[in-house]
């Protein structure tokens, strides 16, 4: 992990990727949904106080009558003024109108969590990329189905795409 950059929470944004009930409840490694859902909510806290939006991000699956069971939010995840994305595809920006709804807010930096990390995170990321933004990973704010698929995402990818820190390593410029 790397320097966190200082951020300006006047062009940044906290996505959080799929913290749904049934995601959250997965065995997951190298920690347990429980704990990304921790470090998440303090992060989203932190946003908010900060007056940085705050992007959460769920999946709902095409083609079906009804969706499964704990396909919702992770109850008490969102507050007022976030913005809440539904996507249908594994990353959050195709058919979902993300890019203009954070442009619309003047975003250019993405600070990232959720689950799993090496897919609907790092399809997230790598989108947010080709469109131009620049690219924050909280390393212990997301977790995947083995420990070997996160640690691929963040120790080979996302320093390529971004800059990896630690939740507690997340600055905010005062508002």
């Amino acid at each position: 992990m790397t320097a966190a950059p200082v951020l300006d929470p006047q062009r940044t944004a906290l996505v959080l990727v799929d913290l749904m009930e049934r995601i959250v409840a997965l065995p997951l490694e190298p920690r347990k949904g429980t704990e990304v859902l921790t470090n998440a909510e303090e992060l989203a806290r932190t946003f908010r106080t900060a007056g940085a939006p705050v992007v959460l991000v769920r999946v709902e699956r095409p083609s079906v009558a009804e969706q499964p069971p704990g396909s919702s939010l992770v109850p008490g995840l969102a507050a007022h003024g976030d913005l809440e994305v539904v996507k249908r595809t594994i990353g959050a920006f195709q058919g979902t109108g993300l890019d203009e709804r954070l442009r619309e807010r003047g975003v250019t930096t993405l600070v990232f969590g959720g689950i799993a990390t090496n897919l609907g995170v790092e399809s997230t990321a790598r989108a947010a990329g080709d469109l131009g933004y620049d690219l924050v990973f909280v390393e212990d704010a997301m977790a995947a189905l083995t420990a070997a698929e996160h640690e691929a995402s963040v120790r080979l990818d996302f320093p390529r795409l971004g800059t990896v820190v630690s939740a507690a390593d997340v600055r905010l410029t005062p508002a």
